[in-house]
């Protein structure tokens, strides 16, 4: 097979490292790739927003699979475009893949369909934002609508710093037009849980990978401001097949149907 990954960062370093392990891999090229997945892979001078140039090389190559790793490409429209070429594509397109370009969308597509989450509200509003937040009382999650490379969430302990969150986000000032709408949530203590599901579409042929725990908060103790990540680890310890088989039946498939209903 000729492979084609489109991105530059460490989740496409990983898929290159093992997609390179198959015995079924003749070809596989990265855009625009970084210097570790130079190791794996032949690196081209293309940006993951140029669909034409990624589509030409595509078509040009005999490429049999295009896999996109990266979340704003796919929120652009990049699978839908590249699909329309007639490629291939590992990656949802631009509607699906607003489960992960949009909290409000997905809150809501999760409170229209009875899938279980933390009470909620979207806003662009800043006092009916802080009416919500005194509502709720703390602690409290906001978070942009829009990606914000995995920093757009904001933990509270308190209704100040929530206030103080709706006015960055809400200002622009913070995350730009992806903060413009935000979402405001109750707060829910417990271990976190991160658990990527491989789907084709049917929701009764979703398929989960291994579960992992990650670290975002910058302090020691779980304190401080959201980063993108600062470490995960798995397999997780809380995470047996009993669990897995819950989160499976409760919330992904669920989902899943909810989208492709949609």
């Amino acid at each position: 097979m000729k492979i084609l990954l489109v991105g530059g960062g460490g989740r496409e370093h990983a898929l290159a490292w093992k997609i390179a392990q198959s015995p079924l891999v003749e070809h596989l090229w990265a855009a625009p790739g970084n210097p570790g997945i130079g190791k794996h892979a032949r690196c081209l001078d293309l940006s993951m927003d140029d669909a034409e140039g990624l589509a030409g090389f595509a078509t040009g190559h005999d490429v049999d699979l295009v896999v996109i790793g990266p979340e704003t490409p796919l929120v652009a429209g990049l699978a839908d475009r590249l699909r329309a070429r007639g490629l291939s594509v590992f990656g949802p397109g631009a509607r699906a893949a607003a489960i992960e370009g949009s909290k409000a969308f997905s809150k809501d597509l999760m409170r229209r369909h009875g899938i279980p989450t933390a009470r909620f509200a979207t806003h662009t509003d800043p006092a009916a934002a802080r009416r919500y937040a005194r509502e709720l009382g703390a602690p409290l999650v906001v978070k942009t609508d829009g990606l914000a490379a995995g920093k757009g969430v904001i933990v509270t302990d308190s209704l100040a710093e929530a206030h103080d969150a709706v006015r960055a986000y809400l200002s622009g000032s913070a995350f730009g037009d992806a903060g413009r709408t935000l979402v405001i949530e109750e707060g829910l203590a417990g271990p976190e849980l991160s658990l990527l599901v491989v789907c084709n579409g049917d929701p009764d042929a979703a398929r989960p990978l291994a579960p992992a725990q990650d670290f975002k908060r910058i302090g020691d103790g779980d304190s401080g401001s959201n980063t993108g990540g600062m470490g995960a680890y798995s397999p997780v310890p809380i995470a047996g097949d009993d669990l897995i088989g819950e989160v499976m039946d409760r919330f992904i498939e669920p989902t899943l149907a909810a989208l492709r209903a949609e």
